[in-house]
C-alpha cells in the first residue's frame, strides 16, 4: 500500500523560506515520477513542480520558477520542495503525489496522494 506523508509546512513571513518533505513507503520509490501540488481555499488544485524517477527532469509552474526547487533522495525515499522568497499567494495546502505516466503538472494523471501540509504566508 502506497503511503505519502508530508511535513515541513507552517507559517512564515513574506520573503521567507520553508522546505517541505514527503516520506514515501509501500512501493519501489524510484519507479515513479513524483510531484507537489497545492490548493488554496476556493481554488482548484494546481501543479507546483514535478520530478522524474531519477531526478533528471523537472518542471515547474510559472508562478514558482526561480523560487522553488523540487528534489528527491531515492535512497531515503523522500521528496523535497525548497521554497524561497515566499509570497502571500503561495498560501495553500501542499500535497505530495506519485505515479504519473506523463510526469506533467496535471493532477488527474497522478495515482497516489498524501494528506497535505499547510503553508501560510500572511499578507
Amino acid at each position: 500500500q502506497v503511503q505519502l506523508v508530508e511535513s515541513g509546512g507552517g507559517s512564515v513571513q513574506a520573503g521567507g523560506s520553508l522546505r517541505l518533505s514527503c516520506a514515501a513507503s509501500g512501493y519501489t520509490y524510484s519507479n515513479y515520477c513524483m510531484g507537489w501540488f497545492r490548493q488554496a481555499p476556493g481554488k482548484e488544485r494546481e501543479g507546483v513542480a514535478v520530478i522524474s524517477r531519477f531526478g533528471g527532469l523537472t518542471n515547474y509552474a510559472d508562478s514558482v520558477k526561480g523560487r522553488f526547487t523540487i528534489s528527491r533522495d531515492n535512497a531515503k525515499r523522500t521528496l523535497y520542495l525548497q521554497m524561497n522568497s515566499l509570497k502571500p499567494e503561495d498560501t495553500a495546502m501542499y500535497y505530495c503525489t506519485a505515479d504519473s505516466p506523463s510526469c506533467s503538472l496535471v493532477a488527474a494523471d497522478f495515482a497516489y496522494w498524501g494528506r497535505g501540509t499547510q503553508v501560510t504566508v500572511p499578507s
